[in-house]
């Protein structure tokens, strides 16, 4: 399972985040049972940072967040991180239908490099019917287009066994595809402009493992 978080922040102030997270917040939680999949700048929204972190069961979750959270990394760095950010809440807890072979395992190098490439996709709120919808309908669409997701996601709705970081409790179906650049996404945007949800455009880190 994945949470796939996206922080709201003060004008000017990602940067500052993103130095700090993958300066100390990615080693930071791995070492307490967490994969950091991938963090990004949102190329839609200036002032938004979003990242993917993984758990191999609901029970991990709950032992690696109490480990990071109220352990060293976060008691040091915690000011810095919360003082960038007006809201941390925006937080869905998904479950995987798909993961493609791009799709990163704990293995994966961290280049720490810039990349060109675009991490996109979109949040499209589903009722218990919208997963086969979209593998019969949309999916083929995105085939069509030359568009073979990395990952499809669709919400865990289970109690939160961390209420210290609260989680959105609508259900969502969520895909993610790589392209080159900003111009190959642009082809098949145009083509998806349409569809109903939130679109993802993001831009990775140069610690990110999804790029």
């Amino acid at each position: 399972m994945v949470d796939l978080r996206q922080y709201t922040l003060h004008p000017g102030a990602r940067d500052t985040l993103i130095d700090v997270f993958d300066e100390h917040f990615v080693e930071g939680q791995e070492v307490c049972g967490m994969h950091i999949v991938g963090q990004f700048r949102d190329l839609n929204e200036p002032d938004r940072f979003v990242w993917l972190r993984g758990f191999n069961t609901l029970d991990a979750r709950a032992e690696a967040l109490k480990a990071f959270y109220y352990g060293p990394v976060w008691r040091q760095h915690a000011a810095v991180a919360n003082a960038t950010m007006i809201d941390s809440d925006n937080a869905l807890l998904l479950q995987p239908i798909h993961l493609g072979p791009g799709y990163p395992t704990p293995a994966f190098p961290r280049p720490g490099v810039e990349t060109d490439s675009v991490i996109a996709g979109i949040v499209h709120p589903a009722d218990d019917g919208f997963p086969q919808h979209f593998q019969d309908q949309i999916l083929p669409v995105l085939n069509d287009l030359g568009v073979s997701p990395l990952a499809i996601f669709q919400s865990l709705s289970v109690e939160n066994n961390f209420p210290a970081l609260p989680l959105r409790e609508d259900s969502v179906l969520v895909w993610l595809a790589r392209f080159a650049d900003d111009a190959a996404y642009g082809v098949v945007r145009e083509a998806l402009s349409g569809w109903e949800g939130q679109e993802l455009r993001l831009r990775p880190t140069t610690r990110s493992q999804l790029r």
